[in-house]
């Protein structure tokens, strides 16, 4: 599995913690089984190693943050380092050109993106696995994962499903949406 982690945000909503210097997703906030703390970056990493260990997890980041990256994950990890911020397109275009330009990964490959920062469980993980799987089968150029929402939200985009399965073509997309209309 090919994922391309985005991590290009200055992380300021944790403020003063995290800035423009030392953004949240390097801020070790998590306790670990072992009593250890670790970041969001180092959390996630984890929990993708855990459900696929032979997952290719590359970082879409800018060079202020490449070496917070190194410091918590060392060389292991692939980094896409933009020359400038453009927002999440380009960021996934430029990853996807370091994928197979620089790593030698197939472009027919599925890639499966999603932020560095997400506060998940294992079963994310696991149906982000299901996603590339999903993905491979070649039935659409573009496959996506919605989460069921708990409140309505202006700050987030809606994906409505043509049906109630797990599995369902899109029937169309709502762009962070009005208080009402949430």
């Amino acid at each position: 599995m090919n994922i391309i982690l985005l991590s290009g945000g200055s992380g300021k909503r944790l403020w003063p913690l995290s800035n423009d210097i030392r953004s949240k997703q390097f801020l070790k906030l998590f306790k670990t089984e072992s009593g250890e703390y670790e970041s969001m970056v180092q959390r996630v990493y984890r929990q993708i190693k855990a459900v696929d260990p032979k997952a290719k997890v590359t970082i879409a980041t800018s060079k202020s943050q490449v070496s917070s990256i190194h410091n918590q994950l060392g060389d292991q990890v692939g980094i896409s380092m933009e020359p400038c911020r453009r927002d999440t397109f380009p960021a996934i275009v430029l990853a996807s050109a370091y994928l197979t330009d620089v790593l030698g990964v197939d472009p027919k490959e599925s890639v499966v993106v999603c932020p560095v920062d997400p506060y998940v469980e294992a079963d994310y993980f696991r149906a982000l696995k299901t996603l590339g799987e999903q993905a491979d089968k070649g039935e659409a150029n573009l496959v996506l994962m919605g989460i069921a929402p708990t409140y309505p939200s202006e700050k987030y985009g809606y994906i409505i499903p043509e049906d109630g399965s797990s599995i369902s073509r899109v029937l169309s997309f709502k762009e962070k949406p009005d208080e009402k209309t949430a």
